[in-house]
């Protein structure tokens, strides 16, 4: 485990914080998020932790297992979404598409945080561990990552007691 998420951890229940820290997520509230970055040891600087922080204390319901790619895979079936024969993608798969298209910044952080919202609404938990280290080396080897636990044949996404 992250001494990063472990801090975070922490402070979980401290609702005031909880709340400076979703501040990171608005462009004209951040000023609010980063004292308390900064009591978490999070460089003001370090987008991709910060983003992380941001999206923790918005859903606080945390897997061990598992990347990103399988945390949308959860959201497309709790939404009851399949895949049908006739190529059409599924509203997850089209949203899960032009994330991975993504670059690394501001588009790759703003689709990451409207799936952990939705994970968020479906009660899908997140790997906040493996999310964070995915995002600090965002290459073509995580997009792959990512695709092949959402598209893995046949698969079907974690019980919860996996999660």
């Amino acid at each position: 485990m992250s001494a990063f998420m472990e801090r975070l951890r922490r402070y979980a229940d401290d609702r005031g914080m909880m709340a400076n820290l979703r501040c990171i997520l608005v462009d004209t509230k951040k000023h609010r998020a980063w004292p308390v970055l900064n009591r978490i040891g999070v460089n003001v600087m370090n987008n991709e932790d910060a983003l992380v922080a941001g999206l923790f204390a918005t859903h606080q319901e945390e897997s061990q297992v598992g990347n990103f790619g399988a945390t949308c895979k959860s959201i497309e079936y709790r939404r009851g979404e399949k895949p049908g024969d006739d190529n059409k993608l599924t509203a997850t798969e089209r949203r899960f598409q032009h994330l991975l298209a993504a670059e690394k910044g501001d588009e790759l952080y703003q689709r990451v945080t409207r799936l952990v919202l939705m994970a968020k609404s479906q009660g899908v938990p997140v790997n906040y561990e493996q999310l964070a280290t995915d995002l600090r080396r965002w290459n073509d080897r995580t997009k792959t990552e990512w695709a092949a636990a959402f598209w893995t044949h046949g698969s079907a996404p974690a019980s919860e007691e996996d999660v």
